[in-house]
């Protein structure tokens, strides 16, 4: 049980999981239920509950449309309540338990880096050890996550070698820095073998000539 299995009920999440993903988009009750999958008698009190609290906002709709609602990003606990979605339900958790069920023999460390873009795209840093993930099943297993939370991912995948050779000028590097960035898998939650270090050549030509120089 999470901290927002605490906080919101399952059916709070998944509507927030939707409206959060794209807060300045208009959706009906209709595209919400079959979004969501939620029963009528949910949704109409789940919808109630977070536009009566100011969560949620009423649209005015068109003289052909139903009526609709949209996240209220005036409600004065909306940044709040967005960061918490991102970090558990809206996000981490599913791409969390994806990566250390399926690809626990070969992930070992994952991030969020933030949002991209005014679309909201996710961007994962996908960190693997001696071996790297297959690319169509990450790619299948990315996709039924992106259809789960409504989100779009941009992924980069580095082995171990790649990751611990980034330099302070990464573009990488300072978004792992950023206030954005948060751990979703550490190294020591899955399978995955850190690969050994291999001395390069220039190395060990360096270690040769210190030991005849001394």
């Amino acid at each position: 049980m999470s901290a927002a299995d605490f906080l919101l009920s399952p059916g709070v999440q998944k509507l927030l999981t939707v409206l959060y993903a794209h807060p300045g988009q208009q959706f009906s009750p209709l595209e919400l239920a079959k979004t969501c999958k939620l029963d009528t008698d949910e949704l109409e009190g789940t919808l109630g509950h977070l536009l009566s609290s100011g969560v949620l906002t009423k649209c005015k709709p068109a003289e052909d449309q139903a009526e609709q609602v949209t996240a209220n990003v005036s409600f004065v606990f909306y940044q709040e309540l967005r960061t918490i979605a991102l970090k558990s339900f809206a996000a981490a958790e599913p791409l969390r338990a994806m990566l250390r069920s399926k690809f626990k023999e070969s992930v070992l460390r994952a991030f969020i880096l933030g949002e991209a873009g005014a679309a909201g795209t996710l961007e994962l840093l996908i960190v693997h050890g001696k071996v790297a993930p297959d690319q169509a099943a990450l790619a299948a297993a990315l996709q039924k996550v992106v259809k789960a939370i409504s989100r779009q991912l941009q992924v980069h995948v580095l082995s171990h070698g790649e990751f611990r050779g980034l330099g302070p000028r990464d573009a990488l590097t300072r978004k792992l820095a950023s206030k954005s960035s948060f751990e979703i898998v550490a190294l020591g939650d899955t399978k995955a073998e850190v690969p050994t270090e291999r001395v390069s050549l220039l190395r060990r030509a360096t270690k040769r000539l210190a030991s005849l120089a001394a």
